[in-house]
């Protein structure tokens, strides 16, 4: 776990970097980030998702997002070429800002590990 302040640090960063690519001039949130991940993670590029596709484009960067913790674990890819992944332990009972820290971090992981800040 990283300290507070390279976290806030880290985060900035990372909503940076992602406003300035995908944000058209508009700050990104933590779940258009999350979003865009699910989206990487696909990795088939841009296109107009349906509504349940965009739910589970977030569950998908959620899972990877949360792999290195040990919550999940990669499973395979189906025939469209979506990513499943199978649930290794429950996420303990978080409350809302303790979810926010812990995706942020996470978050900030993902960055660090693909390079990107």
């Amino acid at each position: 776990m990283i300290g507070e302040q390279q976290l806030k640090e880290n985060w900035e960063a990372v909503v940076g970097f992602m406003s300035e690519k995908f944000g058209d001039g508009e700050q990104l949130d933590l779940d258009a980030i999350v979003y865009l991940i699910g989206v990487q993670e696909l990795g088939i590029g841009a296109k107009n998702f349906k509504k349940d596709e965009k739910v589970n484009l977030m569950h998908i960067a959620i899972c990877r997002l949360l792999e290195p913790y040990g919550y999940y674990e990669f499973d395979f890819f189906d025939d469209d070429g979506w990513p499943h992944y199978n649930t290794k332990e429950q996420l303990p009972t978080l409350k809302p800002g303790e979810q926010s820290v812990l995706m942020k971090e996470a978050i900030v992981q993902y960055f660090i590990e693909k390079e990107l800040i």
